[in-house]
């Protein structure tokens, strides 16, 4: 069987397995956020923290409840590294470095996972799981309680309330998060992936030298760090590393992993708002980028440009020989339109084009499918500035959903879409401004050392955190700038859309008439999709073109 085939059949193949899992999966999701029934492990919780579940929240108290928490487990992670020596299973690692320690902290609580560190010789396996994995938990979480507070705020009529942020967290982890992760982890391990509790083993090389092989708890990470879209890997490969993915059909697990709570959240919407229509619409706009990203990229790495690569027939330089380019290529996509970060080939090494196409993915604001709560918050924030555009044009006052959108409501939505692109092109000229900076990061110079720097301020600000491998980020002035950028990349939105939650859910219901937008058909499809291009290609196109068209043109 030929690459092409088998790489056409592994798409088909999770594209029929989210057609199959979008309606009964949506539909539960929109049940653990709509159910006033509280299971008993839950109420056990809310008593120990002194919690009313049945109360309710306006947006200011949601929005403190959301950057409370954050801030307090930004701390703790912080503590946990630099107390590191103290803890078992250290291995006798030392206590992570201040600078490292705060960008850490800040990565996995962001829901980034950017990481500039080697995780198999750094952290312990204590660090690694009560820190780092408890955060691929509860930062999924808390995307998926910032989006529903969205659909609450549209659902809703002639109310300041949104919903308990401490209910959303606890549902989201007990009755999504951890049931998923527990029977697939299982499943990994079934299919090699490691999970053990010592440091590594010794082993004799073919040409008898001692060395060791890392090993880790890998399993029960890898699978909350792809269905939480978060990507940081618990070894220095990431997915590429055989340890945690195997072999193929674990690789195209990981990637359904990646893309199910996103795409089926869109279901969920559907079904808050009574009227699955809106999130069909949303969800072919996700799945039209998406497919056409994969499309552009396989072709790029199929059709290289390079004398080497050219020579070679195909860029496979930084592929895993185990998956090959549409593997690589349908995981890259995956992960770069997710906030995952997560990666099985090293995107450094993609040609001009297609590692433009993974930039491009992130900078559209990772909305197709987008990470767990953050797409689909993200997305309708982008179909209320479609709304918004179409009302100046035939001079009506715009309505989404049955809200009319005016000047706070596209205030918050404006701020919520240009905080990334700010953060990206001061993040990426302050680097360029230092050439002292740059000169010890930098591996490549020209159009590509240009794209390395801003993958890593979109990656980083987007909240993505995967990287292109060909920029040390370990100085202190990328530690403090990244560390930063996610930090504003995070919060700046979620500040924003619990803003425009709470403006929208105070109105009353209009009822659409004659002259209405109708938000549930194709035409406001193309309107959305034709937006998500249109901001990014206006922002960054000055970028891309000095980047990586102009490498892709060479």
């Amino acid at each position: 069987m030929s690459a092409t085939v088998a790489g056409l059949l592994q798409i088909g193949a999770l594209v029929l397995v989210l057609a199959a899992v979008y309606v009964p999966f949506g539909n539960y999701l929109a049940h653990v956020y709509t159910s006033e029934r509280h299971w008993r492990v839950e109420r056990l919780l809310y008593r120990m923290v002194r919690v009313d579940p049945d109360s309710e929240q306006r947006w200011t108290v949601y929005a403190a409840g959301v950057l409370a928490f954050s801030f307090l487990s930004i701390v703790l992670l912080y503590l946990l590294q630099r107390l590191q020596p103290l803890l078992p299973f250290d291995f006798g690692r030392a206590a992570v470095e201040p600078s490292v320690a705060f960008n850490t902290a800040v990565s996995f609580v962001t829901n980034t996972n950017w990481q500039s560190y080697v995780p198999e010789t750094t952290l312990g396996h204590s660090v690694q799981m009560a820190g780092l994995t408890v955060q691929n938990f509860v930062s999924g979480a808390v995307g998926m309680a910032v989006a529903v507070a969205l659909v609450r705020g549209f659902a809703r009529s002639s109310t300041d309330r949104l919903g308990n942020v401490w209910v959303d967290l606890t549902r989201g982890v007990i009755r999504v998060l951890l049931p998923v992760s527990f029977v697939v982890a299982i499943v990994l391990v079934g299919l090699g992936a490691a999970m053990s509790l010592a440091s590594g083993v010794d082993v004799t090389g073919v040409d008898g030298q001692q060395s060791t092989i890392a090993l880790a708890p890998a399993a029960s990470q890898e699978v909350i760090k792809e269905l939480g879209t978060n990507g940081g890997g618990i070894f220095n490969a990431n997915s590429a590393h055989p340890f945690e993915n195997p072999n193929a059909l674990s690789n195209i697990l990981e990637i359904l992993l990646i893309l199910v709570i996103p795409v089926c959240l869109t279901r969920a919407f559907g079904v808050m708002v009574r009227d699955t229509r809106q999130g069909v619409v949303l969800v072919a706009v996700m799945g039209a980028i998406w497919g056409a990203f994969v499309a552009i990229t396989w072709w790029a790495e199929t059709h290289p440009n390079g004398t080497a690569t050219l020579a070679a027939g195909a860029a496979l330089e930084g592929k895993e020989v185990r998956f090959g380019i549409p593997s690589s290529v349908l995981f890259a996509v995956s992960t770069t339109g997710t906030s995952t970060g997560a990666v099985d080939s090293m995107h450094d090494s993609y040609t001009g084009l297609g590692g433009g196409v993974l930039v491009l993915n992130m900078l559209l604001g990772e909305v197709a499918p987008g990470g767990v709560g953050t797409g689909l918050y993200g997305i309708l924030v982008l179909a209320a500035i479609a709304v918004f555009l179409a009302g100046l044009m035939v001079g009506r006052t715009p309505e989404y959903l049955g809200k009319k959108l005016g000047r706070v409501q596209i205030t918050a939505a404006a701020i919520s879409i240009l905080a990334m692109p700010t953060l990206v092109l001061l993040g990426t000229g302050a680097a360029l401004a230092l050439p002292g900076e740059l000169d010890a990061a930098l591996n490549n110079d020209g159009p590509h050392g240009l794209s390395e720097v801003l993958y890593a301020y979109a990656s980083t600000a987007n909240n993505n955190g995967s990287a292109f491998a060909g920029l040390t980020v370990t100085s202190d002035f990328f530690q403090t700038t990244t560390g930063l950028a996610m930090l504003f990349g995070r919060f700046i939105p979620i500040l924003a859309v619990l803003a425009l939650a709470g403006s929208v859910a105070a109105q009353r219901r209009v009822e659409p008439g004659v002259g209405s937008l109708p938000t549930h058909g194709p035409l406001f499809g193309v309107l959305v999709g034709g937006t998500v291009v249109l901001v990014a290609a206006l922002t960054f196109f000055p970028v891309l073109a000095l980047g990586p068209i102009a490498e892709a043109l060479s």
